[in-house]
């Protein structure tokens, strides 16, 4: 039925084009705008008319209010909107199941009729170790029809790597095999994941209440998912500008690396923060990359270019110093890059079946290479912009306990320097702070919470810390924590590095509270002092019987490092151990490490 000006309160202009757009949209499409409108009245910015004057949206059967959201998380990002997202269901009154999916009983899935996922891809497409129990199940022939399921997927990734928000696609897809409808299209989120996860927040509460016929108004439901929580006005979207204090190189003279012990204050943000947690920096990238590029596109440093999607500008050379990625290549960048650009070179390499050579190309190099290597000058400088994704803040585990540094915050950061495609390269943040931070400067911070990384609750339990290099940060922050609280139980620590005279990490503190029995035990493993290469799994090899005993005596292990060799040749000597300690096959030690996974004694924070 089409609109007529006397019976709503359009003017004749209005109403045409309303009747032209209205039977154009989709199901999905009028759900959104219903649930976007009553959204922009909520939150006071007043649309042209009442939601209430559009036509009906979907005829769709009234469904349950019981609304279960899961969540799976590596660093806490997915964790965080998904708690948020429960709070705005429950404002809506609807009764929410919040848990992460390892903790969610399988089983209880096809009870459900309303699911919201939340969750993060790992490494190359792997799902977060909180997810893999859930993941594995849901992939398994004991996964059950779902016919009666509305559920809908957030997916959180990084463009820079090949297997962009796989897990989410994953679920996506398996869900539907299973029966499953969508409540709304799922959605996947590069690094910068504020704007598009509140369109899909809006999105969702907008299906459910129209499916649910609820009648309570979606107040609110397009402000920004990442707002900050009540305990302080700072967060990732608003970060504090924090005080350097200290800066310190922990190695010794004559090592081939420098690892930076940063301490930042915290006084007058009220921000908190827990061992495990981790703090979030935002970086500049180096002036002389953003001169050079600035040079070598032709530009000039002082032209106002936007630098969000509010129009505010910025001298260019400030955008590209403060806000933009200049540092990484990624496949959608490059596509976006070829349509801007006539050169025919960079055309082809994006072109469908190319994607071998598109990422070699990418791995290692930056904006400025692309530009020198496909002579792109002459692109103006606001059109390039606008197709850069945000600089992103850097992750880096905790290394104090707040109980024993009060308003302050230490880090432990390794610079990362090295030589690629005929340049010298650098890590972002951590060059930054190595070369252009100096006591007294200051640095825009947040808090993540880890709750996939924590103490246990009870302070008898014994516990196993495995972190060489940057590693051991977050374990620097247990045994803060473990002397302040007076806790009794067990504590053994694995950690290795390249030379024990010059890079033993927090060496004076960690020889201390062993001999004060905060710490109970140290293992080190220094490859370079010996011809043949030692690393800490070869140390829990050699303890391996007593490492078994406090398994059996219900220890927690905690690994924090690089993924993608350290961790995994941990986890390997944990298997082979419980192979050879405990009698257990290949299967049942891998079933074994499940299990602890499930429990919450085997945690890792990998990188």
């Amino acid at each position: 039925m089409e609109l007529q000006v006397i019976n709503s309160p359009f003017n004749q202009e209005q109403v045409e084009l309303l009747n032209r757009v209205l039977p154009s949209l989709t199901d999905t499409q009028r759900i959104w705008l219903s649930g976007y409108l009553t959204a922009q009245q909520g939150a006071g910015q007043a649309a042209a008319a009442p939601t209430a004057s559009l036509p009906t949206t979907v005829a769709a059967p009234a469904i349950s209010k019981e609304v279960t959201v899961l969540f799976g998380s590596q660093t806490g990002n997915s964790a965080g909107l998904a708690k948020k997202l429960a709070k705005k269901l429950e404002e809506q009154s609807f009764i929410v199941t919040l848990s992460s999916m390892s903790d969610f009983k399988p089983n209880n899935l096809k009870k459900v009729q309303n699911l919201l996922m939340v969750v993060s891809t790992h490494g190359e497409g792997d799902p977060p170790d909180n997810a893999i129990s859930f993941y594995e199940f849901l992939h398994s022939k004991r996964a059950p029809q779902l016919d009666d399921l509305r559920y809908a997927v957030l997916s959180l990734g990084d463009t820079s790597y090949e297997f962009f928000c796989q897990t989410g696609k994953d679920f996506d897809k398996r869900l539907q095999e299973l029966g499953g409808k969508t409540l709304t299209d799922r959605v996947d989120c590069d690094v910068d994941f504020d704007e598009p996860a509140a369109a899909w927040v809006s999105n969702v509460l907008a299906a459910l209440n129209a499916a649910s016929s609820a009648s309570a108004p979606v107040a609110g439901a397009a402000a920004a998912v990442g707002s900050a929580s009540p305990e302080s006005e700072y967060s990732r979207t608003n970060p504090f500008q924090a005080e350097v204090l200290e800066n310190l190189n922990l190695n010794g003279r004559g090592s081939d690396r420098e690892t930076r012990h940063v301490e930042i204050s915290l006084e007058g943000s009220n921000l908190q923060y827990e061992p495990g947690d981790s703090i979030g920096v935002f970086p500049e990238n180096h002036p002389r990359l953003v001169n050079e590029l600035i040079q070598a596109m032709e530009w000039n440093g002082s032209t106002p270019v936007a630098v969000n999607k509010n129009g505010e500008e910025r001298p260019l050379q400030e955008a590209l110093l403060r806000y933009y990625e200049i540092t990484a290549l990624t496949k959608p960048l490059l596509e976006q890059v070829a349509k801007l650009s006539s050169n025919e070179k960079l055309q082809e390499m994006v072109a469908p079946g190319n994607e071998p050579e598109l990422k070699s190309y990418i791995y290692g190099r930056d904006l400025l290479d692309l530009v020198q290597d496909f002579a792109l000058k002459g692109i103006p400088a606001s059109q390039f912009v606008a197709i850069l994704r945000k600089l992103p803040a850097r992750l880096y585990s905790i290394a104090s306990s707040s109980k024993a540094n009060p308003d302050e915050v230490h880090v432990t950061v390794r610079a990362v320097r090295y030589e690629a495609n005929g340049r010298n390269r650098y890590g972002v943040c951590s060059v930054h702070l190595a070369e252009r931070t100096q006591i007294g400067s200051t640095l825009p911070v947040y808090i993540q919470s880890n709750p996939n990384f924590k103490l246990p609750e009870n302070p008898e339990t014994p516990i196993i810390m495995i972190g060489p290099g940057t590693g051991v940060a977050p374990f620097r922050a247990f045994l803060q924590d473990r002397e302040e609280t007076g806790a009794e139980g067990k504590s053994w620590l694995f950690y290795g590095d390249q030379h024990f005279a010059t890079d033993f990490l927090y060496q004076v503190e960690m020889q201390r509270w062993l001999k004060d029995g905060v710490l109970t035990k140290l293992d080190v493993a220094f490859s370079r002092d010996t011809d043949q290469k030692v690393y800490v799994q070869h140390r829990m090899q050699e303890s391996s019987r007593e490492l078994y005993q406090w398994l059996q005596e219900g220890a927690v292990v905690y690994v924090c490092g690089d993924e993608k060799k350290m961790a995994h040749d941990v986890n390997a000597a944990l298997v082979s151990i419980l192979e050879q300690e405990g009698g257990l096959s290949n299967d049942e030690a891998l079933q074994y490490l499940a299990n602890m996974q499930q429990q919450k004694r085997y945690q890792r924070d990998v990188y």
